[in-house]
């Protein structure tokens, strides 16, 4: 397999990844930077708390498709370990994207949808735990952080150590967590504010 059709894949994925739905959608539609507002994150909860569930939703599909996008044109590259490749860089591209000054989102929606291309049971899991945690906690910061540290686990368990989903799994949370270490800082010290989404 060629390494060059690998890298290939991957700077495509970040190109892909780049494209920020939570900035455009908000821009055109709402006439306002979701990133200059609420958190000031460009991601689909930030969304949500400034322009509703609504387009907080759309957020989170659109940020989808542009990962599985990447995901397809790597395989269609590379096969497998394309797709892993540009599932990697669509997730670099979310959270730095090249096209609005890297400042972009903190990872869950693409994360989301790289483990469904993984393995849809990982997918139910995941979200099984954050949804269970925000509904308890109402911190959806904290339900992303469990939800992502229940992806390794639940990948090796169900798949063992494929190789080179493995090394995905383990560098996505990993991503995550640091893209959260401001909301992790501000759970301990208890000051995190819980989600309320804003009505439309």
């Amino acid at each position: 397999m060629s390494i060059f059709l690998i890298i290939i894949a991957a700077i495509c994925g970040y190109f892909l990844g780049s494209i920020s739905i939570a900035v455009l959608l908000t821009k055109i539609k709402y006439t306002g930077d979701v990133r200059e507002q609420g958190s000031g994150n460009a991601g689909a909860t930030n969304v949500a708390r400034v322009f509703g569930m609504g387009a907080g939703f759309l957020t989170l599909g659109g940020d989808m498709v542009k990962t599985l996008a990447a995901a397809g044109l790597g395989y269609l590259l590379a096969g497998t370990t394309g797709m892993v490749a540009g599932l990697f860089g669509a997730i670099i591209g979310h959270c730095f994207p090249l096209y609005f000054g890297f400042k972009g989102g903190k990872g869950i929606s693409v994360c989301l949808a790289i483990a469904l291309c993984l393995d849809w049971r990982m997918t139910i899991i995941s979200l099984s735990v954050f949804i269970i945690v925000v509904l308890i906690t109402r911190y959806v910061s904290l339900g992303s952080i469990l939800a992502v540290a229940s992806v390794p686990g639940a990948y090796f368990c169900l798949n063992g150590f494929e190789m080179p989903q493995a090394l995905l799994v383990i560098a996505v949370p990993i991503l995550v967590w640091y893209m959260h270490r401001g909301n992790i800082k501000r759970l301990l010290n208890g000051t995190e504010k819980k989600f309320v989404p804003k009505k439309k």
